[in-house]
């Protein structure tokens, strides 16, 4: 097990280029299965959960070729389906939330597909009953074996359904819209996700010569084709580091500018942060992040304390709220902060409260942060990373804490976040790696 050693109370000052999205990928990825035709992808994040995605791929029998630094070219003509039934592809499966994304492609091309139960942060619940039913209304025989905990569906040729969603899944709907695009006739998702990771797949799936409209609303029409070609793909630049680097400069009074990070597709992200106090300016398409002293947190019109919650897109995405959580810590008032999706996501503030933070966790959803406005320094201390995204929340609580942290279980973060110690550390962090 890895460990990050940071000293803390150090100000940045510097550029900072965001990695491709992380969740787009792993729906990007799955996609080529879709087509014996070759399909290059660039900015293409190297973490860990894609690079064992890609490690998975190629053992089914998906060849693939570096052609970059970020880019590759993956070609799903020979696909060895008997592999999905062996030792191996149960471990790699198993060891990434992501492997669920290959379901709906493979049952769609090859009329059958077996998964066993993914792996992925300890969150809470993460139910796939979204994706399960969607392929059951398109005509598949679902079954799921409890004594080795594996999903299996199957269908001769799937066919065109209507269906209205249980809940606005992201995955579950990505791995639909996989699934019917090449279905037997039209198939109509209601309350389906539309953030830009799922709009992207899409634009993909059109360009490989699929036929899907509403695309960037919640009600989605595909018009299933008997066959896709290969294209290219750029993925986004990744949301959720953006927002992360945002929160890291608020925190270490560091000035950042965030390039290329695709403004339009990052939804009221910034506007969150700026209800917080942190100052930030759009140029051109990079975001500027000045030094400041002190930021203080927005109320509401009649004096009431703020709430920032989570919701499906365009809402705020709850990737981040871990970080919100960690920025409130050091600002000027007091914030509600609401994961009304996961359950277990807030179980990482005890350790903001042995750092000094002031915060009363209400319920497994909710947390009342009261901002210490710099008065009171976080300090360092020795702690363990949960899960990907309360992993880099107490990376930024440690580089902003006097003395020295320790961060146990790393791999977390790798998970998500590309060289962040080697990036961090070009622009002034005290970041090492034991």
């Amino acid at each position: 097990m890895s460990s990050f050693e940071v000293i803390g109370g150090t100000s940045l000052k510097g550029e900072l280029i965001p990695q491709g999205a992380k969740n787009e990928a792993l729906q990007i990825l799955s996609a080529v299965l879709l087509t014996a035709g070759k399909v290059e992808i660039s900015n293409i994040p190297n973490i860990r959960d894609v690079m064992k995605l890609i490690e998975l791929l190629q053992a089914m029998g998906v060849k693939v070729e570096k052609l970059g630094e970020d880019t590759y070219s993956f070609e799903a003509s020979d696909i060895n389906l008997d592999y999905l039934v062996t030792d191996d592809f149960n471990k790699r499966a198993t060891e990434l939330r992501g492997s669920i994304m290959i379901v709906g492609p493979l049952l769609s091309r090859f009329g059958l597909a077996h998964i066993p139960r993914p792996g992925g942060d300890k969150i809470g619940r993460r139910r796939l009953d979204t994706h399960f039913i969607g392929f059951q209304k398109l005509g598949a025989e679902f079954e799921f074996d409890g004594k080795d905990n594996f999903y299996h569906v199957k269908a001769k040729r799937l066919k065109g359904s209507y269906m209205h969603l249980d809940e606005a899944s992201v995955t579950g709907t990505a791995n639909i819209v996989m699934a019917a695009a090449l279905a037997e006739g039209t198939t109509t998702i209601y309350n389906a996700a539309c953030e830009p990771y799922l709009q992207q797949l899409c634009k993909m799936i059109n360009r490989m010569g699929g036929r899907i409209s509403g695309i960037g609303s919640n009600l989605l029409v595909i018009e299933g084709v008997d066959a896709l070609g290969g294209t290219t793909h750029r993925m986004l630049p990744d949301m959720i580091e953006i927002g992360s680097f945002i929160g890291l400069a608020a925190m270490t009074k560091s000035e950042i500018t965030i390039k290329d990070v695709g403004f339009p597709h990052l939804g009221i992200i910034p506007q969150t942060f700026e209800r917080l106090g942190i100052q930030m300016e759009l140029r051109g398409d990079d975001i500027y992040i000045p030094k400041q002293e002190n930021y203080e947190i927005d109320t509401y019109i009649d004096g009431s304390i703020l709430t920032i919650s989570d919701a499906i897109w365009p809402g705020f995405t709850p990737d981040l709220l871990s970080v919100v959580l960690v920025v409130a810590t050091q600002a000027n008032g007091t914030a509600l902060i609401h994961q009304k999706m996961f359950e277990s996501r807030l179980f990482f503030v005890d350790k903001l409260i042995d750092m000094g933070a002031q915060i009363i966790l209400c319920d497994p959803h909710r947390a009342t942060v009261i901002g210490l406005n710099r008065k009171h320094p976080l300090r360092g201390i020795n702690m363990t990373s949960p899960d990907i995204r309360a992993g880099v929340a107490l990376l930024i609580a440690a580089m902003s804490a006097e003395g020295k942290s320790t961060i146990n279980n790393i791999e977390q973060i790798d998970r998500g976040y590309q060289f962040i110690d080697k990036r961090l550390n070009a622009i002034g962090a005290n970041i090492k790696r034991v």
